[in-house]
């Protein structure tokens, strides 16, 4: 069995977890461990929400969740001899939830509290929890389902350098400012309170071994100081980051670019299953988890093997190797889509009014 890298205890909170997570991306933000290349090793995480989702009846945690302090993340791990301009080959060895603890959920969020792409069709909150048979889940909240999942962590990445920070916070606070003006390239803002962007922000910023707001906000310049531009974990970006691929299971393999000496990896959002979309924005089935890795490294890798596609030799993507372990299903259901909302109106090549 591999060493256990990094342990969680799933009833503390994210900020008295013995080793420590962070929720936000930054190059200051310091590895908690470090392995070679070659080791074989375990890596625990909590749920995307931090313990915020109980596993009861009522969905009020769902519609009152801190949208601030959430994503928490195992790391970050450094591996010796990663350099900026390397590939991280990133192999996931098996995969599963954590002893004790194999339960997930589901939810819509609240039109107040983010909403989701069919916010104005289900405007409140709700929440399936899913109790785990091996390979299986089946939800006391939707009788008579069972099924197959296939675990895979949402949230897997490398941290960035200064200078790719600073890329990121420009354009994506451009694309905000951008907002209501003729310049405007996105319909986001009708998604209610989806914002194009999320923007830097010190509430809920846990930082790993630099701290929680709760204990270093305004006292430590620092820890202001990274907070204030610490990017959100929302969006995948260069580094990999929120990809939410229902693939990423065991036998994957992940090459991802190296910003910042030791690469710095990390991991977290762990699902039980999810679809093609997480249209509700928590539509995979959550839950806390392990994954067992081993790293390599590919010097140079990135201008090997990674073509650039922006303005600048930092603007490429990561790649994803896809495992050939897939459920297996022989029975479909199939729904076709007409372009008439529930008022009854008519609309034109809309299928989903």
């Amino acid at each position: 069995m591999p060493k256990t890298l990094i342990s969680v205890d799933p009833k503390k909170l994210p900020w008295e977890q013995e080793t420590p997570v962070h929720n936000r991306w930054h190059p200051d933000i310091p590895a908690v461990a470090t392995v070679k290349e070659g080791d074989v090793f375990r890596v625990e995480t909590i749920d995307w929400t931090g313990g915020q989702i109980k596993n009861d009846d009522s969905a009020d945690d769902v519609k009152n969740v801190d949208l601030t302090q959430v994503h928490y993340l195992s790391g970050p791990i450094a591996c010796e001899g990663a350099e900026p301009g390397d590939l991280l080959k990133v192999e996931i060895l098996n995969i599963g939830p954590l002893e004790g603890d194999e339960w997930g959920f589901t939810g819509t969020f609240d039109k107040e509290n983010g909403g989701g792409f069919l916010t104005d069709h289900f405007p409140k909150a709700t929440k399936a929890c899913w109790d785990f048979e091996g390979i299986y889940c089946k939800s006391r909240h939707i009788p008579g389902v069972r099924f197959a999942g296939l675990i895979h962590p949402g949230l897997i990445g490398t941290a960035p350098s200064k200078e790719l920070l600073d890329i990121w916070n420009a354009r994506e606070s451009k694309l905000c400012s951008e907002l209501g003006t003729s310049k405007e390239k996105t319909l986001c803002s009708h998604l209610h309170t989806r914002p194009l962007a999320t923007l830097p922000e010190p509430a809920g910023a846990m930082l790993g071994k630099l701290g929680h707001v709760t204990t270093k906000a305004g006292k430590d310049d620092h820890w202001d100081a990274v907070a204030a531009t610490a990017a959100r974990t929302v969006p995948g970006r260069e580094n990999g980051g929120n990809c939410d691929i229902k693939n990423l299971t065991r036998g994957c393999t992940v090459y991802l670019p190296v910003f910042v000496e030791g690469g710095n990896l990390s991991v977290g959002d762990m699902h039980f299953s999810q679809g093609d979309g997480e249209v509700s924005f928590c539509g995979a089935i959550e839950m806390s988890g392990w994954i067992d890795f081993k790293l390599s490294v590919i010097k140079g890798g990135m201008a090997k093997y990674l073509p650039v596609v922006g303005p600048t030799p930092l603007a490429v993507n990561p790649i994803f190797e896809i495992s050939p372990l897939q459920p297996n299903y022989s029975e479909w259901l199939l729904f076709e889509g007409i372009s008439v909302d529930e008022q009854g109106e008519q609309h034109f090549l809309h299928a989903s009014p």
